[in-house]
């Protein structure tokens, strides 16, 4: 008999300060844009921050931020489930499982690791084991699809094997995911003209009020054309930001513009302007108000939390089965 049910779709996003339009663009958007076409599982990836030195209180206020921001984005929790990494601790024991599967040499060639040796960082285990938690996040919620970067496919490439060999081992028990990979995500130039970015402090902030707001969009680079002058919109940074935010015609509009002459960056940068505040000034108020409620994001984020556990209570319960465990209640 056929069947309408949604395939699953598993991401999850690490808290990492005040979002900017980088952040919107390469997280929120795209995820958020998933929760009508299929069944949204988002997490709060909070064990894998810990491989960074925060504060424990950045940490914590990073975290709300970041469930204020997605909800303010437009996440509906009655459409995903949102729920904390930390809070289903069956993705760690699924993840030594795991570990116990995957030979040394396959995770030293795990670029996470091999970026951070390149950097000459001081490496903690938690970077070398990165791709094996990714991984139990993922198998352990049966996910079908999993959005990643360029940079995240050899780590789900490392999860399919993992999953391929559990299964060849002990039966079929994993769900063996396959990559979404969008060719359209937007590559967000910052006020320099390098890809957006809080390391190079060059973002324009999704929450800001007015006045920064207008000082972070004044302070994009531009070259030194006069007024008078035509420009050239293919090269300018401002023209590259707002057609992200503008509808085709006002696009349009703004190259012709740049074509003419007679149009400044001081023109174009206050068009800029009036679009961020039209786009994200209603954001910015449910972003305000959730942070003003930070005891209900908490209780949203548990409420999730605990549906989450239940499916993983499930699923690892099958897992320590097939695997001969006897600990656990079948």
């Amino acid at each position: 008999m056929a069947t309408n049910k949604k395939k699953r779709v598993l991401t999850g996003s690490r808290a990492t300060g005040m979002p900017h339009l980088g952040n919107y663009f390469g997280a929120y958007k795209p995820a958020i844009e998933l929760q009508d076409h299929y069944e949204l599982f988002l997490f709060l990836a909070d064990f894998h921050a810990l491989n960074e030195h925060y504060h424990p209180e950045e940490n914590r206020l990073n975290s709300y931020r970041m469930l204020a921001s997605f909800l303010a984005c437009g996440l509906d929790p009655s459409k995903s489930l949102l729920y904390a990494q930390s809070a289903v601790p069956e993705v760690n024991e699924l993840a030594w499982i795991l570990s116990c599967q995957v030979p040394f040499g396959v995770m030293s060639r795990a670029h996470s690791f091999k970026d951070a040796q390149a950097k000459g960082l001081d490496i903690n285990m938690g970077v070398f084991n990165y791709p094996i938690l990714m991984a139990a996040d993922i198998l352990l919620f049966d996910a079908n699809l999993v959005p990643v970067g360029q940079d995240q496919k050899q780590h789900l490439e490392m999860t399919r094997d993992m999953a391929q060999r559990f299964n060849h081992r002990f039966g079929e028990t994993l769900v063996i995911p396959e990559p979404m990979i969008s060719d359209t995500v937007a590559v967000v130039p910052g006020t320099d003209g390098e890809k957006m970015s809080k390391s190079k402090n060059n973002t324009v902030s999704l929450f800001a009020d007015d006045k920064e707001w207008k000082k972070q969009v004044l302070s994009i680079v531009t070259d030194a054309k006069g007024l008078a002058e035509p420009k050239n919109p293919d090269t300018c940074n401002v023209v590259k930001i707002f057609s992200l935010l503008g509808t085709p015609d006002e696009i349009r509009a703004m190259r012709e513009k740049y074509l003419s002459g007679g149009y400044g960056y001081g023109h174009a940068k206050m068009e800029l302007l009036e679009k961020i505040s039209a786009t994200f000034g209603p954001m910015r108020e449910q972003y305000n108000h959730w942070m003003g409620r930070q005891e209900d994001l908490r209780n949203l984020l548990q409420e999730g939390s605990r549906k989450a556990r239940g499916l993983a209570t499930e699923k690892l319960n099958r897992i320590q089965d097939r695997i001969g465990l006897i600990g656990r209640p079948y």
